[in-house]
């Protein structure tokens, strides 16, 4: 049908291999030969690339498996303690690769969708390969601008964003917004020294409010997110658990820091059907420095009253579990 389920496919835990082998690294690995590594595993086999055939699939699906939990410290610490029972029940992210199945499944997805339930999906190897062979079409995007612009399902918009030491130092935002509420995803791309660009990093666009948006945020502290999928898998389960856990979906982004220079941005289509519609602007951080000690003291408040929560949800189930 074209899902893909985060679990490593259908085999047993005694079937599975040890993540580590799957994307034939050693377990002192650092994050880097860990992410080039799945790159190339994820060129290969790449459904798109292999279409009609069960055994790249499978193969394609235990490397992105593999890489979900090895590219998170949390889960990667877990994994190397206590294998896979320790990760299992976190890993239940459900994606589907649009540009490789039918109208009727991709109907079917964008029902699913439309009641609440939160569907990834992969960015289409054609993509992957543009931008790898530099065959992209990339606009610049300057500093403290916006562009606003349209992309086809399973396409994108390349964007090079130019920035000074000095720029690099403060601190950049780049944000895409969507007044249509379309679904896209804001992808990051690495200068390969053998040419062309690679994916590195990669952000879902969230509703927020009337507009759905994503954000990459190459400051010099942590800044989080709102995680959907962590709350909707807590409502499933009771709702206890839906109340408990509001707060657990308030996740930690991936803390980067960019270097002078041009640096490569995409916006990705990632409707069902229409065209995604959208807004990308790129800012410097130090000309919104009260913004940013806000932003800090606001998600600090969210931390702490997170662990409030999770204190007094122990004691709630003490006494009535």
């Amino acid at each position: 049908m074209g899902y893909s389920n985060t679990e490593g496919g259908s085999s047993g835990i005694a079937n599975r291999r040890d993540l580590y082998d799957v994307l034939s690294v050693s377990r002192d690995s650092s994050d880097q030969e860990i992410k080039s590594a799945y790159r190339k595993l994820a060129l290969k086999y790449h459904p798109d690339k292999n279409a009609g055939n069960p055994e790249t699939l499978e193969l394609f699906r235990e490397a992105a498996y593999s890489y979900n939990v090895l590219s998170d410290p949390e889960k990667r610490r877990k994994y190397d303690n206590s294998g896979f029972e320790a990760i299992d029940t976190e890993d239940m992210d459900m994606k589907i690769d649009l540009s490789n199945i039918g109208t009727v499944h991709t109907m079917f997805a964008a029902l699913l969708s439309k009641l609440g339930v939160p569907i990834k999906t992969t960015v289409s190897v054609n993509v992957l390969e543009e931008a790898h062979n530099e065959t992209v079409t990339v606009r610049p995007l300057p500093l403290g601008t916006s562009v606003s612009g349209k992309v086809e399902k399973q396409c994108a918009q390349f964007f090079s964003v130019t920035i000074s030491e000095e720029q690099a130092k403060s601190g950049i935002v780049v944000r895409v917004t969507s007044a249509a509420q379309s679904k896209f995803k804001l992808l990051y791309f690495e200068q390969d020294y053998g040419g062309g660009y690679n994916l590195a990093l990669q952000e879902d666009c969230e509703k927020a409010g009337n507009v759905t948006s994503a954000g990459m945020y190459f400051l010099h502290f942590q800044v989080y997110r709102k995680d959907s999928v962590v709350n909707f898998l807590a409502m499933g389960k009771d709702t206890e658990s839906a109340l408990f856990k509001k707060l657990e979906g308030f996740t930690p982004c991936e803390v980067s820091e960019l270097n002078s220079g041009t640096h490569i941005f995409a916006v990705y289509g990632d409707n069902f059907f229409k065209t995604t519609s959208y807004t990308i602007e790129a800012i410097c951080a130090n000309t919104y420095e009260d913004t940013t000690h806000k932003l800090k003291d606001i998600e600090q408040q969210i931390l702490r009253k997170r662990t409030e929560l999770r204190q007094f949800e122990t004691e709630y189930r003490q006494v009535y579990f």
